[in-house]
């Protein structure tokens, strides 16, 4: 499998726009050895407008994905999710799945499009397993689904990376199998309507209610 160093533009572009959108990057998790594409993943800490953190991946847009025709605007692309400001943060952990689950979805996302052959998009969804199971033993969350973030502008969400390189920022949703199945049966312009009517956002509550009921 072909390995990845990273690609420093993409790296100086995601480090600029982390900082002048989001917030001052307090570490970075910096992939050691990887394949296909170098993913790692930026920690912006908590601040008095934006009590939480805010974890973004840099790496996924190393390569176009293979989108279908007309759709040429999704062909890279990054993730980002929001963590409360107590979830613990350290190496030592980490070493404990309920709390290091979080990241491990963003860099697994950020590499199965290239593993896969496939591009994710706003309203894509990926199940964690077939039959399906929790992500770990805190939540009963079993799937994920990409959406536009909620708590960071619009004009925030797209990364330029150069003259012809622009990266959609998507924010990772993980749901219950019953949201899951509400968003393929229903759409994903649905469970976006169930999520604003709850207040639901990319800030992961591991055992916030879920929307299904509201049917």
């Amino acid at each position: 499998m072909d390995k990845s160093t990273g690609d420093i533009r993409i790296i100086q572009a995601v480090d600029a726009h982390i900082e002048k959108h989001i917030g001052k990057i307090a570490f970075v998790l910096d992939e050691i050895d990887s394949d296909l594409v170098h993913v790692d993943v930026y920690v912006v800490g908590p601040s008095h407008d934006r009590p939480y953190h805010c974890l973004v991946t840099s790496g996924m847009s190393e390569k176009a994905m293979p989108v279908p025709e007309g759709a040429l605007d999704g062909r890279f692309a990054e993730l980002m999710i929001c963590l409360p400001s107590d979830w613990p943060l350290t190496l030592e952990a980490w070493r404990d799945e309920t709390n290091y689950w979080p990241i491990r979805l963003l860099k697994q996302l950020a590499r199965y499009p290239h593993e896969n052959e496939t591009w994710l998009y706003n309203g894509h969804s990926v199940d964690r397993s077939d039959p399906p199971e929790p992500f770990a033993e805190n939540t009963r969350m079993t799937s994920v689904v990409l959406l536009r973030p909620r708590l960071i502008p619009a004009e925030s969400q797209i990364i330029h990376a150069g003259k012809n390189k622009h990266i959609r920022l998507w924010a990772l949703y993980p749901l219950y199998q019953e949201e899951r199945d509400l968003k393929v049966r229903d759409g994903s312009d649905r469970l976006e309507e169930l999520f604003d009517r709850r207040g639901v956002t990319e800030l992961l509550n591991p055992d916030r209610l879920s929307v299904a009921p509201l049917m």
